[in-house]
């Protein structure tokens, strides 16, 4: 494993997360416009997203031990660690990398927290309207017609 190697697979991060961030901005317009439709599509793509993420992880750390133990570093380092001991031109590289990382996983938290408040926020909208259209119209009654809760039912033994 080499420098190149890692930056690599940084690039493919900054990618991902990159994608990870339009589909997130796509699951955000689909909750303000109504298009509900398309929600479940859009959350199946990004945990497509999602997968390639922890499989490049994986792929990532890799590399990242092998330059931490040649730059004489300890285990599991961070990518700021590794950008500090790096040679030139490599630590600056991998400090921008890292700079460009934590913009887009700020971005994406924004952005899930503000998603997640919209969802949560809608779904309060629809248990209160359900709650008042519960109270303010009544059920149906056994004999399918409506009952407000004002008048009795009339039942067959009563009749007979």
């Amino acid at each position: 494993m080499d420098y190149q190697h890692l930056s690599t697979l940084l690039w493919r991060e900054q990618e991902l997360l990159d994608l990870l961030l339009f589909k997130a901005e796509e699951k955000q317009y689909l909750i303000v416009t109504g298009k509900t439709r398309w929600l479940a599509r859009i959350a199946h793509e990004i945990e497509v997203v999602l997968d390639q993420m922890r499989t490049l992880e994986v792929e990532r750390s890799a590399a990242t031990e092998a330059i931490a133990a040649r730059l004489g570093l300890q285990a599991n380092p961070s990518l700021k660690q590794v950008a500090e001991a790096a040679p030139a031109p490599w630590n600056d590289l991998f400090g921008k990398h890292h700079e460009a990382l934590l913009v887009l996983i700020t971005d994406l938290r924004s952005l899930s927290d503000a998603n997640r408040e919209l969802i949560e926020g809608g779904l309060a909208a629809i248990s209160d309207t359900l709650m008042k259209t519960r109270s303010a119209t009544g059920t149906y009654g056994s004999s399918g017609r409506h009952d407000d809760g004002s008048h009795r039912a009339v039942t067959l033994d009563g009749a007979l």
